[in-house]
């Protein structure tokens, strides 16, 4: 018989209930964090990591992994200071119902700052998302690399950053910035897919105000170098910006709603409660008969789509040019459309730019793209040709080519030069061309056409103003009345205004289970 009593003069072992006791009271310190961190963190107007895990995810669904992980690096007094969690928050848990992977920074634990262990937490729950097939979302709010740790916390972000371009295309990834997102901090959000930023305080930059002033003389704030409003609308690396980090974290999980799970999947359908054959007779006083007069393309998009509900993907930067997801009859569609009331919707450097990015990201998670065409070329000047037009606008035309996903054009009014051809027209593989009836479709403008095709004719003329004229009205009525295109087989069919949401939902069901076999080949060289 085996003797399990202690021997004489020892305490007994602790028991599993002693054990357990203890784990509880660890983890409520580790909750609770240091008292004076936590009051300065809520004084800023910040919310603690952990309340924006409960507010992303479906109530009492997350579940945290490695939350006793603690550093082992010494030096600097590091030795003396080893907080469990290492300053970041991972795990998973539901958002409306579906799986989804999180880490938050806590700025509470060396002001969210990345070293070692803080790094193989990520790496550990980028990698479980890439197994789970399960989107990402980095709630960010950290100072960039622990200075303290040296070389291995930047070898931290490299392994970040691997993650992120191996999941690109795969998983979908959102970055929602929290707070100050330094060095090279910003380079993870800026290979995402989607990032969220809100007024006041949250910043992205490479380098602060104070090298900043240092290296080049220049004296600017936090905000207006790599604040939500500047990073919205001038440099186009916010595709969304709130007020406050509840809004933030509610479009989120919105945003969610309308993506797959991975490049596997279908976006998720909802009821389709919405009338599919419902007219929208509204669309033919909308859109001005009119080529030079503007007009608001949000309404025409409210209009076609269920309930009016859409949303919009960098809506402060580049607004000659609209991108969003929506939904038709229950199912989820990105919609890029002219912007006519801004540079009378030609595409320039920046509209490209976003298009581009947008196209692609609708093509990698199997979203199917709506092109809205009122567009009259792409924006003369010495400015637009010296900044790369040339390159930047290929990049739209690269994109749509390369996409795979189901293509529909409706061209509402006007279609000139090769912005015609970049949106998505036939020639470079849309499924489907459809057309209002007040369409006009060709090289250039009737009366740019006559001034440059008949310049002679009329400089030679009695009258030279008539005969322009004249010449601009035969031209229209050959080259560009509404059915030009239609008799060529360059476009499917000309449409009432008023149906255009019946044949959308139609052909978008039609072309469900498109397949497109391309060419064997590692990756293309896109236009850089």
């Amino acid at each position: 018989m085996v003797d399990n009593r202690p021997p004489v003069g020892t305490a007994a072992a602790p028991s599993l209930k002693d054990r357990s006791a203890q784990l509880h009271r660890l983890r409520r310190q580790v909750r609770e964090g240091a008292p004076a961190a936590t009051e300065a963190q809520l004084g800023k107007g910040k919310l603690l990591a952990r309340d924006r895990m409960e507010l992303l995810f479906d109530e009492g669904t997350f579940t945290e992994i490695e939350s006793l992980r603690r550093h082992q690096a010494t030096g600097f007094g590091l030795e003396d200071r080893r907080p469990h969690t290492d300053g970041v928050l991972t795990g998973w848990g539901k958002v409306h119902g579906r799986t989804v992977f999180a880490y938050a920074h806590d700025f509470r634990i060396f002001g969210g700052a990345l070293g070692a262990a803080h790094a193989d937490k990520i790496h550990k729950l980028m990698d479980l998302a890439e197994s789970a097939g399960a989107p990402i979302v980095g709630l960010c709010d950290g100072s960039g690399a622990r200075i303290q740790e040296g070389v291995t916390a930047l070898a931290g972000y490299g392994g970040i950053f691997r993650r992120n371009v191996r999941n690109s295309g795969v998983l979908p990834q959102i970055s929602v910035i929290l707070g100050p997102c330094a060095g090279g901090a910003s380079y993870s959000p800026a290979l995402t897919d989607f990032v969220f930023m809100v007024r006041g305080t949250s910043q992205m930059f490479i380098t602060g105000p104070d090298v900043v002033q240092a290296v080049t003389g220049e004296v600017i704030t936090h905000d207006a170098l790599g604040g939500a409003d500047t990073h919205a609308g001038i440099t186009g690396v916010a595709g969304f910006v709130y007020d406050d980090e509840h809004s933030a974290l509610e479009e989120v999980r919105y945003l969610l709603s309308l993506l797959p799970s991975n490049n596997r999947e279908l976006p998720p359908s909802a009821p389709a409660d919405d009338p599919h054959a419902r007219r929208s007779d509204r669309l033919l006083d909308i859109v001005p008969s009119d080529g030079n007069r503007a007009y608001d393309v949000r309404d025409v998009i409210a209009e076609i789509v269920d309930h009016g509900e859409f949303f919009e993907v960098h809506e402060r930067w580049a607004v000659n040019v609209v991108c969003a997801l929506t939904r038709l009859g229950g199912e989820v569609a990105g919609i890029v459309a002219n912007q006519p009331s801004t540079l009378a919707g030609v595409l320039d450097i920046e509209a490209s730019e976003k298009a581009a990015r947008f196209v692609a990201m609708c093509d990698a998670f199997n979203i199917p793209l709506i092109s809205l065409v009122d567009v009259p070329g792409f924006l003369p000047g010495v400015g637009q040709e010296h900044g790369g037009i040339i390159r930047h606008g290929a990049k739209l035309l690269y994109a749509y080519c390369n996409a795979t996903v189901p293509r529909i054009q409706v061209i509402l009014r006007k279609a000139y030069g090769g912005a015609y051809i970049v949106m998505d027209s036939r020639s470079i593989g849309a499924d489907l061309s459809l057309a209002w009836p007040g369409n006009e479709i060709a090289v250039m403008g009737a009366e740019g056409a006559v001034n440059v095709v008949f310049r002679r004719q009329i400089a030679a003329a009695d009258d030279p103003d008539t005969v322009r004229k004249e010449l601009i009205e035969e031209y229209r009525d050959q080259l560009m009345h509404p059915f030009y295109a239609a008799e060529r087989g360059l476009v499917d069919d000309v449409i009432d205004p008023a149906e255009t949401r019946p044949r959308l939902i139609d052909a978008l069901a039609m072309l469900r289970r498109k397949q497109v076999h391309l060419p064997s080949r590692k990756h293309g060289n896109q236009p850089q």
